[in-house]
């Protein structure tokens, strides 16, 4: 018998025990890691750092804990929202971004375009498209005080979310509404430009994990039937625009099209960059 947030009835439920009646219930349901999900979200519940899961497991949580405990493990077994949309926070790189429904959650992938522009030469222009949460912008004005950075986004919801971030992180990214660049103005002739576009097919659309189908937004999701429609207009929008470099991240085995759609755009010399899975994940185009 339980009293009613999954703790023993009649008795004082500690951050141990919340922890260990999530990390049951989600192995039951199937998630990948269970018990750092469940301490991530105790945690967050409890307003504590995790080390104090492993230093305090004895503290006991107040009535109004436990039930919000109970309240985001049902909607992380059930629902399947993630642990960064149930927390409003993902760390990426250096950085704790703020993060929910109106925006792609940051993957660790996508720290290889990161990688690629701090690579620029000093003073360099970069431009974020489809900056979602700023993730790549901000990371990048964090790590090089030195780069001019700019990020768009088609959606104002989006912006919403990265202008946010920016405002608490006190960065220099500007920001620009429109689809691609169009609402970007003139920059130059050398401008890098780099993108996590949307690159999923629509038939795998019901291979996707319920977290990014159910709780992530479909605009930054799905690229037509091959997965590359946004990045066919990209690549001569990019060139057009004057970037001497590209860098777009791309899904599993479309790195050699994305490639060759680079070089027909005008990029001259391309390159694909490995994630740590050894798959194809970014693609640089050089004019």
């Amino acid at each position: 018998m339980t009293d009613g947030t999954g703790g023993p009835a009649g008795g004082v439920r500690t951050v141990g025990q919340a922890v260990r009646d999530l990390t049951a219930r989600f192995a039951s349901a199937g998630l990948e890691t269970p018990r750092l999900d469940a301490e991530l979200l105790v945690a967050h519940a409890a307003g504590i750092d995790r080390a104090r899961i492993f230093l305090s497991p004895e503290r006991p949580l107040a009535p109004a804990v436990a039930a919000q405990v109970e309240a985001l493990g049902r909607r992380r077994a059930e629902d399947r929202e993630s642990v960064a949309h149930l927390t409003g926070t993902r760390g990426f790189r250096h950085l704790d971004l703020s993060v929910d429904s109106r925006v792609l959650i940051p993957r660790p992938e996508t720290e290889l375009l990161v990688e690629l522009g701090l690579e620029l030469p000093q003073g360099a222009t970069v431009v974020d498209v489809g900056t979602g949460s700023g993730a790549i912008a901000l990371a990048l004005a964090d790590e090089r005080a030195d780069l001019r950075v700019h990020a768009t986004d088609v959606s104002e919801d989006a912006l919403a979310v990265a202008r946010g971030n920016a405002a608490r992180l006190r960065s220099s990214v500007v920001f620009h509404a429109g689809d691609l660049l169009a609402g970007v103005p003139p920059l130059g002739r050398d401008v890098a430009v780099l993108s996590n576009p949307p690159y999923i097919p629509e038939s795998d659309r019901a291979s996707l994990p319920p977290e990014v189908l159910r709780h992530d937004p479909h605009l930054a999701l799905f690229g037509g039937d091959d997965g590359l429609d946004v990045i066919r207009r990209l690549l001569p929008d990019a060139r057009a625009f004057g970037a001497t470099l590209v860098g777009l991240e791309v899904g599993e085995g479309q790195a050699d099209a994305v490639a060759a759609l680079a070089r027909r755009a005008g990029f001259a010399a391309t390159e694909i960059r490995d994630d740590l899975a050894g798959i194809g994940r970014v693609v640089v185009g050089r004019s």
